[in-house]
């Protein structure tokens, strides 16, 4: 088989979750975190984006309405990871979560990047990063990628904020 490497260019587009109550995922992924709603189609799915691009979250009840988030053990998703552009725009993000008092299940440190981990309201996990400038990445004496994970420090992402 010939060898086939995906064009470096190349994104995730979007994701498409399904949601048990589509207005109470509105509400986290436009009102807490900032999206904007784009458009509904219907009253059993949402369209959701940063910046006015179509989507960058699909939320839909097609199958799950009212149903009961996934168990953890199973197989699916493990989070919808979420790029900001700079440091400052994550301590936004994080402050807006600690006043709101939102449950935040982890913050770590992974040298590439900095990141909160956090549930939406039916349990898919949501990562909210920010990523270091490539010429920062740890290397080891070789060059390759050494990526670790270290806790945050949450005090110093907060004081961009002062």
């Amino acid at each position: 088989m010939e060898s086939y490497k995906i064009p470096a260019n190349t994104r995730i587009g979007h994701v498409h979750l399904k949601v048990s109550d589509l207005q109470r995922a509105i509400d986290f992924y436009c009102g807490l975190l900032g999206f904007e709603l784009v458009m509904k189609y219907g009253s059993q799915a949402a369209f959701i984006s940063a910046g006015g691009y179509h989507h960058h979250i699909g939320l839909n009840t097609w199958h799950s309405k009212g149903q009961p988030p996934a168990p953890p053990e199973a197989p699916g998703l493990y989070h919808t990871a979420i790029l900001f552009p700079e440091r400052k725009d994550l301590a936004v993000e994080l402050q807006r979560l600690i006043d709101a008092k939102y449950p935040i299940t982890g913050a770590s440190d992974h040298g590439v990047s900095e990141a909160i981990y956090l549930d939406d309201p039916d349990g898919n996990g949501v990562e909210l990063y920010w990523d270091r400038p490539k010429d920062e990445w740890p290397k080891d004496d070789k060059g390759d990628l050494t990526m670790f994970t270290r806790s945050l420090d949450i005090h110093g992402l907060l004081a961009l904020l002062n």
